[in-house]
């Protein structure tokens, strides 16, 4: 992971550009053969006799093509890109061009969610459902605890998945970082369904449960925080390319990525991972652990690329940005502290809201060094060691007892 601590000041040096390869004159044979092509191809655009009107249409239609018109928005698509041309954003270098790779770090995490694909219908989920319908089987507590995050997470990953899709991917302006943003959508939308599957598996009210960010206020409150960083930049006229529209981007990935994905997600996975170590609704703790596995890889992919930035663009990391940057930080964490007492009024799970207050504190220190940001919360340990473990789990384990690493591409349980 790209640490910004290392980079003191911005390196202008610009390596040379390779030189162009020599290309071979043509021989004769090479315009022969190039003129039996035009030949060919000339041929098949004339209309003929077996030809429908329709299809007639179509080829007079391609008659006044102009191919460079559709090709005018790539700025040097005429030319190969030269590496040291690439940029995360504001980049003038053909976006269809995937290699030469800059951030072989993106391409890896883009091979790496590969690796780790699943699908939720090969979760068993038997047992919950008999647990969940026994009258003695969970407390009011645990129930409300399932629910409320069921809630909060279902409407959640469709934000992340609107942003990346309407805004994010249209904003970043290096392939090999989109072609991860494309699989990290994918990704979300496998989350939903996994939540869906859930849901309809254990028979809840389905209106409920999606509702339940118009209708609880410690999920709204979240949702509506995370909405506000989408508007300006979901519109289709907003372009990036000066310092204000530039910030309002690294906003958008902070508050994304840093908090909707690095801090909101925490109370509720640890309470329902929780759960699973109880060896209670262990088919649902075992989606969310596939779930933590690839919203771990988000929140490196989106450090990554937030870091990225500064270092091209030191000069939107100013006394301002960062003071912002912690603020929305720590909003977000108090915005959990929130959740974690509504959905924690009284001690469960072997945890309580003072506890997860405490993690979440440690959580936020975390995500604030990760972008070069002093700690807000000094001296705060974990209290949940055990989910260090899960996420700095550097070798497959089978955390449940389940098929998690009997399988190829979901085994290879690497949550960095």
């Amino acid at each position: 992971m790209l640490n910004w601590d290392e980079f003191d000041s911005e390196d202008t040096t610009t390596a040379p550009a390779p030189a162009a390869a020599t290309k071979a004159a043509p021989t004769q044979a090479d315009r022969e053969q190039e003129q039996q092509v035009a030949a060919s191809i000339e041929q098949a655009c004339n209309v003929d006799d077996a030809d429908s009107a329709a299809i007639a249409r179509a080829k007079a239609a391609l008659d006044s093509l102009d191919v460079e018109e559709g090709l005018e928005e790539l700025e040097g698509s005429a030319a190969r890109v030269n590496v040291d041309a690439k940029q995360m954003i504001n980049c003038r270098a053909d976006l269809n061009q995937l290699v030469p790779f800059k951030y072989e770090w993106a391409w890896q995490k883009y091979l790496d969610g590969c690796s780790n694909h699943w699908m939720p219908q090969e979760v068993n989920m038997t047992a919950d459902i008999a647990l969940w319908k026994s009258n003695d089987g969970l407390t009011e507590d645990e129930r409300r605890i399932v629910k409320r995050n069921l809630g909060f997470f279902s409407t959640a990953d469709s934000l992340v998945a609107n942003n990346l899709v309407l805004a994010v991917y249209r904003l970043i302006t290096n392939p090999e970082c989109r072609q991860y943003i494309l699989r990290q959508a994918f990704e979300e939308a496998i989350h939903t369904h996994a939540y869906q599957y859930c849901i309809e598996s254990l028979g809840m009210d389905e209106g409920e449960i999606f509702n339940m960010y118009h209708e609880i206020p410690s999920v709204a409150k979240k949702a509506a925080w995370g909405l506000k960083y989408t508007r300006s930049i979901s519109d289709p006229t907003f372009n990036t390319g000066t310092v204000e529209t530039d910030k309002e981007l690294l906003r958008n990935l902070i508050a994304y990525y840093c908090v909707l994905e690095g801090v909101f997600f925490y109370c509720g996975f640890t309470q329902i991972l929780s759960m699973g170590r109880r060896n209670k609704l262990t088919g649902v703790a075992e989606q969310f652990q596939y779930i933590l596995r690839d919203e771990s890889m988000h929140l490196n992919f989106g450090i990554d690329v937030i870091n990225q930035i500064k270092i091209e663009n030191p000069h939107l990391w100013d006394a301002a940005m960062k003071d912002e940057a912690t603020q929305m930080i720590l909003q977000g964490t108090q915005l959990e502290i929130e959740y974690a007492r509504d959905t924690m009024p009284r001690g469960v799970l072997g945890m309580n809201a003072a506890m997860m207050e405490d993690y979440l504190k440690f959580i936020a220190n975390r995500r604030l060094t990760q972008i070069g940001l002093k700690e807000e919360y000094p001296g705060t340990s974990n209290p949940f060691p055990w989910m260090s473990e899960i996420m700095d789990l550097k070798k497959e384990k089978n955390f449940f007892e389940t098929r998690v690493i009997e399988y190829q591409t979901g085994g290879a349980l690497s949550w960095d």
